[in-house]
C-alpha cells in the first residue's frame, strides 16, 4: 500500500504513442512511478505481474477493447482491486461513460485531458483506493477475529458438553432438582454454540463464502428436524404448536441442514416473542410451482415501522414481559439470507403490536425425479474400537475419553502432535479424533505424519476442532482426514458412526 501518492505505481495503457507519452510525462512530473503497455493483452499481463495501484486505460486498443480489458481485470481475483481510470478520445457520449462505469471502471475521462485534471482524478482515485484497502483490511481482521473467537469459545464448550453427557451416563437417575440443573447446563451450552454458529454464518454469507450441500429434500424431513430443534424453546414456554402438512410429500432442492435451520429459527423466534401458553401454527400451501411455509403466532406482533427492518442484521423488535432480550439480533437476517440462497423469499406481516405475527417462506418446488441416495458420513462398524483422542485441551480430551470408555472402547489420550504420532505407533488405534490447534504441530501436519506411518492407511482420522468453516473442512480432507467434526461435539455424530449409544 503506498504511503503517499508518489509511492503509487500507475500502468498507462494506450496504443497511440503521442497520447501515451503525454500522459506518462504528466504523471512522472507529478512524482508518480509509471509503466506502460500498448495493447490490452499486455495490460492484462502487466497488471498481474506488477500489481499497479491504478491503470490509466484507453478504450480503443488494437487487440482487446479497453472496456473488455476492464471487465476482465475486475473479474479476476488477482486484479479486481486495481483502480481503473478509463479514457477515450473516440467514445465520448454519456452512453459510453455509463457503459464503462457499469463494466467496472472507477472513473471515465474524455481526451484530450488537461494535465491538472488528470493529476486531480488520479489523486482522487488513489485516495478512494487507500480507504477501500483499509476497509478490506479491517474486514479481513474481523473475519480472523470471528474465526478465532469461535475457536476459543468452542474449546471450553467441548469439555462442558462432554462432562454433562458423561454425568448422564454415570448417573442416569438422579434427584429431580439435579436433573433440572444438568439439563440447564446442557441447554445453555447448546445455546451458546448456536450463537457462535449463527454469528459465523452471517459473516460467511455476507462474504459469499457459505456453501450449500445441494440435494433433493422432502418438506416433511426438514420441517420435522426443525420442530425437533426448536422443541425445547416451545415446550419450556408451554406453547401449543399445531403443524399441518400435505398428505403427499413436497420436494425442494437445497441443503437439508440449512432448510431445517431456516424453519427452526422462525419457530424459536415465535416461541421467544410469544407470552407463555401461546399458540403457534405451522401450515403449508402449494402456490403454482412454489411451496409456502407459513408460521403464525399470537405473540407480541410487529410495529408497522418495524416491518421493513425486521430482517436487518442486529435488529431486535419488541419484548415480552417475562424475559429480557436474548440472542444477537441476527436470527431473522440469517433466515432471509439462507432462504435467498435457496432461490426463495421470506416476508413478515402483522396487524400491529400485541396482535401476533405471520412469517411466510416461499421456496421453489423440485419436480425432478429423485436420484439414488448417497451415504456421505464416515461409517465405523459398531464394535469395540481402539480410539486415540488428541487435544491440547486436557479437560476436553479426558472427558471425551471417559465417555468413549463407558461405551466399551479402549481409549488413550495425547495432548501434543508429537505424542499423538508416538502413541499411534505404540497403540495402533482404529480411530483417531484429532484436534487441529495443537501446541507443537497443527493437526493438518500431524494427519500427514500419521498417514506416512507403515500402518497409516488403517486409521480412521477425524478432525475434532473449533474451526468450522467450509475451508477448514476442505483443508482437513486435503490433509488426509476422513471427516471433520466441530466443537463442541454433537454426540449424534458419534452415534452415527457407532462410537456411542
Amino acid at each position: 500500500m503506498p504511503n503517499s501518492y508518489t509511492d503509487a505505481l500507475i500502468l498507462n495503457v494506450d496504443d497511440n504513442d503521442g497520447a501515451r507519452y503525454a500522459k506518462t510525462r504528466t504523471l512522472v512530473r507529478a512524482g508518480f512511478k509509471v509503466i506502460e503497455a500498448v495493447s490490452g493483452s499486455e495490460a492484462l499481463e502487466k497488471a498481474r505481474a506488477e500489481n499497479p495501484n491504478l491503470i490509466l486505460l484507453d478504450v480503443k486498443l488494437p487487440d482487446i477493447n479497453g472496456l473488455e480489458v476492464c471487465r476482465r481485470l475486475k473479474e479476476d481475483p488477482e486484479t479486481q482491486t486495481i483502480l481503473v481510470l478509463q479514457t477515450s478520445a473516440s467514445f465520448i457520449g454519456s452512453a459510453d461513460k455509463i457503459r464503462a462505469l457499469d463494466g467496472g471502471a472507477d472513473n471515465y475521462l474524455v481526451e484530450p485531458i488537461e494535465p491538472d485534471e488528470l493529476i486531480s482524478n488520479v489523486k482522487a482515485l488513489l485516495r478512494l483506493g487507500k480507504v477501500e484497502r483499509e476497509l478490506r483490511e479491517v474486514d479481513r481482521r474481523k473475519d480472523e477475529f470471528l474465526a478465532t473467537l469461535a475457536h476459543e469459545l468452542r474449546n471450553p464448550l467441548g469439555p462442558i458438553r462432554n462432562s454433562v453427557e458423561l454425568w448422564r451416563k454415570l448417573q442416569p437417575e438422579i434427584d429431580p432438582a439435579l436433573e433440572i440443573a444438568r439439563d440447564t447446563i446442557f441447554r445453555h451450552t447448546n445455546h451458546l454454540a448456536h450463537l457462535v454458529d449463527d454469528l459465523l454464518d452471517v459473516s460467511r454469507i455476507s462474504k459469499g463464502k457459505i456453501s450449500l450441500r445441494w440435494e433433493r429434500v422432502g418438506l416433511k424431513t426438514f420441517i420435522d428436524s426443525a420442530i425437533e430443534q426448536s422443541s425445547q424453546s416451545i415446550e419450556k414456554r408451554k406453547h401449543n404448536l399445531t403443524v399441518t402438512l400435505p398428505e403427499d410429500d413436497i420436494w425442494v432442492s437445497g441443503d437439508q441442514v440449512r432448510l431445517s435451520q431456516i424453519v427452526a429459527n422462525l419457530l424459536i423466534n415465535a416461541a421467544k416473542f410469544t407470552e407463555p401458553g401461546g399458540k403457534i401454527d405451522l401450515t403449508t400451501e402449494v402456490v403454482d410451482s412454489r411451496i409456502i411455509i407459513r408460521l403464525t403466532d399470537n405473540g407480541i406482533g410487529i410495529a408497522p415501522n418495524s416491518i421493513n427492518t425486521i430482517f436487518d442484521l442486529f435488529t431486535q423488535s419488541g419484548h415480552v414481559t417475562d424475559r429480557v432480550h436474548d440472542g444477537l439480533g441476527i436470527g431473522l437476517s440469517l433466515v432471509r439470507a439462507l432462504v435467498r440462497l435457496h432461490g426463495g423469499e421470506v416476508k413478515a406481516s402483522s396487524k400491529g403490536l400485541g396482535l401476533g405475527s405471520v412469517f411466510e417462506i416461499s421456496l421453489p418446488i423440485d419436480t425432478s425425479l429423485p436420484s439414488a441416495p448417497t451415504i456421505q458420513n464416515t461409517k465405523v462398524e459398531e464394535t469395540i474400537k481402539r480410539i486415540l483422542v488428541v487435544d491440547d485441551n486436557e479437560d476436553g480430551a479426558i472427558t471425551l475419553a471417559q465417555l468413549l470408555e463407558l461405551n466399551g472402547h479402549n481409549v488413550q489420550t495425547a495432548f501434543t502432535g508429537a505424542s499423538a504420532v508416538e502413541t499411534a505407533i505404540e497403540f495402533g488405534p482404529d480411530i483417531i479424533l484429532l484436534d487441529i490447534g495443537l501446541p507443537d504441530f497443527n493437526g493438518y501436519d500431524v494427519a500427514k505424519k500419521l498417514r506416512a506411518l507403515p500402518n497409516g492407511s488403517t486409521f480412521t482420522v477425524i478432525a475434532l476442532t473449533g474451526y468450522g468453516q467450509a475451508t477448514d473442512r476442505q483443508a482437513a480432507l486435503d490433509s488426509g482426514f476422513d471427516d471433520h467434526f466441530v466443537k463442541p461435539l454433537d454426540f449424534k455424530k458419534l452415534e452415527s458412526i457407532g462410537l456411542i449409544v
